[in-house]
């Protein structure tokens, strides 16, 4: 097959460019041969999938539902899937998703169109959510004149508004690229020129009257009522086919014998390759379920024979005048996809094992499951056939004409055709590729990843993003983080995106000379510096001021936030920076893409630092803390505090307060007032627990210590009080957030929200000054259509976009409009 052009065409567009290859061809023409070798040599990260369990298991993958996770029914354009269905993904299926390069389809042409959409969908949730298919590669194996997608009634009425077919390439995510059909035309099954030409004519409907009459030579009535040894009925129905094998071994005299296969782990009975419990009879006719492993390679998958003698736990089968074949058990392995621990490559890893003779009663079987069997003798009963592609995938079974024999005869009406499927098929057969446009495609693929890998756009959006996120939060947090992140962008921005753009225009110039990156050694030798001096930069500038930093803050809603801004950077950086590290000796494809793949899925050592939950002398480390033991046993205390008052920790003690306190170990009671985020209420109600860990701790380090001195209220002069919503609204005016406020002061925002509704209502603070317009325009078109609805009937409808507070806000802002 190596000698096959086409072969080798599909085999290059696959496997050196990113094109979508759609590999068809006539039944016979070596779609299946053509997908093992590409397992065998794939240099792609690869996932093989397949619409049906029984058809996974013969391409050696999965199916696309267990893969993708995807509801078995319509899958509706614009409608989001179920979200039980996402969390369904382990952490392994993401980065599976993450790092797969090619994605192999076999039976494309049982795929519908809404299912490859689905997939679509689930690749850009995980990838690239702006590239079709998430950016991965499609390779889709089908004949499309063989058997169609199943589409009821009922479903097609929910997608026929959507697809003009149900069949794949209608699909919307398809049609969003460039595709390369690539047909098949050498037939390896049969070799008779006579009935090549007769199967292509059933095949392209353009079966005129000599045709009709050729093909009907070979209906004999009545030969199917009687016993031919050899021949296997091809009919259109499963009741059919079961019911003949079932009468046709009762009828045999000799004993029946039971064999029952080994199911280890996880193989569902819907995949099993042949009967789970195979009941035989000496003198049945048995047919091939698999092909020989030995080298001999004696039987195939679809060879018949008769079962001539059983000798321990060995089987004889006798095929036409051969010697009887010895057939012992055969195992077939249902799959899984997984990450390797050490390789970090994509891997096979066996779930679950079936065992068994690899036979059935072969007197009969269907159209539907003879696809990609070959048949020596074959007697075709499709005069019933129902759906699109059944009689050419019967008539195809058979190596030669004399070898077939129709029960009924053929009549052009029994050809059910889909116009849109003749009208695709010419379109392919028109549009065959040729050896330019594979090299065209092939220097394009490597131009595209070699822009990528200069490409910075991500990673720089990604950096702002986090420095948005400190920004807005800064009074949340606490140590360097915000400072850190502030100096990265600026210097990522004046020393390193200046020079990605520069060489973007240099590879621009190399490749106008010479498009081919493999023979461009000048290239090549500015690539390598490039990149070590990216890299080594990198280093510098991002990877080292990272490392050194945590996400530290009171607020666990703001520390989430900012913690997964964080990682989505940690994560974009670490990919980068190992696409650098791989190009240092020069850029190579393959090299690229398994550093890329291996860098998708690896947790990298900033976001494993980051992302567990900080211990005690991390924060004080990053929050500059001279004694984090005592830090440790203010935090430990703040915490229970908090979780006994069912109050946020930053009510109790902010960090940065606990964090001054370890700074200046007070000695005595009244130097607590100068701390910043301790008042006269704080102080008296933790002031003496503080005191008492200070003083523990000064004791257990031999540091001075006093005897505890309580604060007295009468030591200095009372002032007025404040009344704590007027605090709250000239602490507005100084120019604080409300989210400020509420740290400052120890409350929550909507408290501070409330103290701030009386001057609106008053008219002395517009709204405007502390809401959005959008959100305050929903909250009044809600409250003015539901003037006697409660203040939690109204949250509950607004929902989590909106706080009490906010609500409380507007509900005065109405009270004013309505007195003015």
């Amino acid at each position: 097959m190596t000698e096959n052009s086409q072969i080798e065409l599909a085999y290059n567009f696959v496997q050196y460019t990113n094109r979508n290859v759609f590999l068809t061809g006539k039944a016979g023409t070596g779609k299946t041969t053509f997908l093992r070798r590409l397992r065998h040599d794939a240099l792609k990260r690869m996932v093989v999938v397949a619409p049906t369990g029984v058809a996974a298991i013969n391409a050696g993958g999965v199916t696309i539902h267990s893969m993708f996770q995807l509801p078995f029914g319509p899958i509706v354009p614009g409608m989001a899937l179920n979200e039980s269905y996402n969390r369904r993904f382990s952490k392994e299926k993401i980065n599976i998703i993450r790092s797969m390069e090619l994605l192999v389809i076999d039976e494309i042409s049982m795929v519908r169109a809404d299912l490859l959409d689905g997939i679509d969908t689930v690749l850009r949730t995980y990838r690239n959510r702006t590239l079709p298919f998430g950016g991965v590669q499609l390779l889709m194996i089908g004949d499309l004149q063989q058997l169609a997608p199943v589409a009821k009634e009922d479903e097609w009425a929910l997608l026929k508004t959507h697809y003009s077919t149900p069949f794949f390439f209608a699909s919307k995510a398809l049609q969003q690229t460039a595709s390369v059909n690539i047909e098949l035309k050498h037939i390896y099954r049969q070799s008779d020129p006579e009935f090549i030409d007769l199967l292509n004519r059933v095949r392209n409907r353009q079966m005129d009257a000599a045709t009709v009459a050729r093909l009907n030579q070979r209906y004999i009535p009545g030969f199917a009522d009687q016993i031919h040894e050899g021949y296997i009925i091809l009919t259109t129905h499963n009741h059919s086919a079961k019911a003949i094998n079932e009468r046709q071994l009762q009828n045999l005299s000799t004993r029946p014998h039971l064999f029952r296969a080994e199911v280890k782990g996880d193989f569902p009975e819907y995949n099993y390759p042949t009967d789970g419990e195979l009941r035989l009879k000496l003198g049945a006719q048995v047919m091939f379920v698999k092909n020989d492993p030995s080298p001999e390679k004696r039987y195939y998958n679809g060879k018949i024979g008769i079962l001539e003698k059983i000798i321990d736990d060995t089987l004889f089968v006798r095929c036409d005048n051969e010697e009887p074949i010895a057939v012992t058990q055969q195992k077939w392995s249902n799959i899984k996809y997984s990450i390797d621990a050490e390789s970090q490559e994509i891997t096979e890893t066996e779930t679950g094992t079936f065992t068994q003779y690899p036979l059935k009663t072969a007197w009969a079987i269907t159209i539907h499951k003879s696809q990609g069997l070959t048949f020596e003798k074959a007697i075709i009963d499709a005069g019933a056939s129902f759906a699109h592609g059944q009689v050419y995938v019967a008539l195809s079974r058979c190596k030669t004409l004399e070898g077939m024999v129709l029960s009924s005869p053929i009549s052009p009406a029994s050809l059910h055709a889909d116009t849109s499927v003749q009208s695709f098929t010419q379109q392919v057969e028109q549009n065959q590729p040729d050896q330019q446009q594979l090299v065209e495609a092939r220097i394009n693929y490597q131009h595209q990843l070699l822009f990528e890998l200069f490409n910075l756009a991500t990673l720089t959006n990604r950096l702002t993003y986090l420095h948005r996120q400190t920004g807005e939060h800064a009074n949340a947090l606490h140590g360097s983080l915000t400072t850190s992140i502030g100096t990265m962008l600026s210097e990522f921005r004046n020393d390193i995106l200046p020079v990605a753009d520069k060489f973007t225009n240099q590879i621009r110039q190399y490749t106008n000379i010479v498009p081919d990156i493999t023979q461009n050694e000048p290239l090549q030798e500015r690539i390598r510096k490039a990149t070590s001096w990216f890299a080594d930069k990198m280093t510098t500038s991002l990877e080292k001021p990272l490392k050194s930093t945590s996400v530290i803050s009171d607020n666990k809603t703001i520390k989430k936030q900012v913690g997964e801004a964080f990682t989505r950077f940690a994560e974009e950086l670490n990919i980068k920076m190992a696409c650098f590290k791989a190009s240092t000796h020069g850029f190579d494809i393959k090299t690229y893409l398994d550093a890329k793949g291996r860098a998708a899925i690896a947790p990298t050592e900033i976001t494993a630092s980051t992302a567990r939950k900080s211990n005690d002398s991390d924060e004080a480390a990053s929050l500059t803390i001279e004694h984090p033991k005592l830090y440790a046993r203010l935090k430990t205390w703040r915490n229970h505090k908090a979780e006994e008052l069912n109050a946020p920790v930053y009510v109790v003690l902010p960090t940065a307060t606990m964090a001054e306190i370890c700074n200046k170990l007070p000695l005595y009671m009244p130097e607590l007032k100068n701390i910043k985020g301790l008042g006269k209420k704080k102080i008296a109600d933790y002031g003496p627990a503080i005191m008492e860990m200070v003083m523990a701790y000064r004791k257990e380090n031999n540091i001075e210590t006093a005897e505890i001195i309580p604060m007295g209220i009468d030591e200095e002069k009372k002032e007025p009080k404040i009344p704590t919503h007027e605090l709250s609204y000239q602490m507005l005016r100084q120019g604080m957030s409300i989210n400020d406020i509420a740290q400052n002061r120890g409350m929550v925002p909507a408290t501070i929200e409330g103290h701030l509704s009386r001057y609106v209502e008053n008219g002395q603070l517009e709204l405007t000054e502390i809401m959005e317009p959008s959100k305050i325009d929903t909250i009044s078109e809600y409250l003015q259509n539901n003037r006697m609805t409660s203040l939690s009937d109204t949250k509950n409808a607004l929902g989590e976009t909106v706080s009490y507070g906010e609500i409380k806000l507007v509900q005065s802002y109405l009270k004013l409009q309505s007195e003015a």
